[in-house]
């Protein structure tokens, strides 16, 4: 066991285009996605420790401990692999909530792949994801830390290597719950299946994006504001909308004009997660 403080990335992730090709009979929907990974992140410190215990600072506004992404994450690994350590983690929250960039899942899928690492339980990613999916959908994507395209339910992944390009992110003044937008009555549900290449040829769209324009007007202000200046679109489900661009100094330009009641953000896709950087780094430190 590592018993020093480590400071883990926990990336957020850009749903590119978003397709809804049907429904289950259960409720799920199959779906055509392509997720990259953006250089903006909250950051884990975690110390582990030998209480068995598992502590958070600081307290999240009406989530309980015990309904805490990284808690369960945390205890879901230590039943699974019955490891008697604890760890305090300590979370510095930047990526909004409700926003459709995958912020839960991704803080759920650091604690797994930084504990496994910390405590010496020697889980395989493939463990690991089977263990996050439980927690959410997106889980697995963050453990694995590669960008890919996703079929089925989200559960069928395949690498992908889509332009490192620079956004800018806006999150409007609304938290938009998933299954909102998956429930609506209105929502394309009938996108045809197209193999990987012809996607990655065509324009980029999200089938979320009009029902979410509709009923959530902020959303619908934001993104237009944004396609004047350059193609932009629905990450996930919302609330959180992008634009991109081909260097940095074009997206400094633009969000420098971003209205003042606007929160946002610039970034950079990645194919590579920084979550995978960082353990990398803390393998070579251990000469692991």
């Amino acid at each position: 066991m590592i018993t020093t403080a480590t400071r883990w990335p926990s990336p957020a992730k850009l749903n590119l285009f978003l397709y809804i090709n049907g429904q289950h009979d259960n409720g799920y929907h199959e779906l055509q996605t392509l997720f990259q990974f953006i250089d903006l992140c909250d950051h884990l410190t975690i110390t582990p420790n030998d209480s068995g215990e598992i502590t958070l600072s600081p307290p999240i506004p009406g989530v309980e401990t015990k309904d805490n992404l990284i808690w369960k994450a945390a205890t879901q690994l230590q039943e699974h692999t019955q490891c008697s350590l604890g760890a305090h983690i300590e979370l510095e929250k930047i990526l909004p909530i409700g926003g459709g960039i995958g912020g839960g899942s991704s803080n759920a899928a650091t604690t797994l792949v930084a504990l496994n690492f910390l405590w010496g339980l020697n889980l395989t990613n493939k463990e690991l994801a089977d263990l996050g999916v439980t927690l959410g959908a997106d889980v697995p994507i963050f453990v694995h830390g590669f960008s890919a395209f996703a079929e089925g339910i989200g559960e069928k992944l395949q690498p992908a290597t889509p332009k490192e390009l620079w956004y800018i992110l806006i999150k409007p003044e609304v938290s938009i719950a998933t299954v909102d937008v998956f429930t609506h009555p209105e929502l394309i549900r009938n996108t045809p299946k197209q193999p990987l290449n012809v996607l990655l040829s065509a324009s980029y769209e999200n089938d979320c994006e009009k029902i979410v324009r509709r009923v959530y007007p902020e959303v619908d202000y934001q993104l237009s504001w944004l396609l004047e200046y350059a193609p932009s679109r629905l990450t996930g489900t919302g609330a959180c909308v992008f634009a991109e661009f081909i260097n940095e100094k074009e997206a400094q330009h633009v969000f420098s004009l971003i209205p003042d009641n606007a929160t946002g953000f610039i970034t950079r896709g990645r194919n590579t997660s920084p979550l995978n950087q960082a353990l990398e780094e803390y393998k070579s430190l251990c000469n692991i």
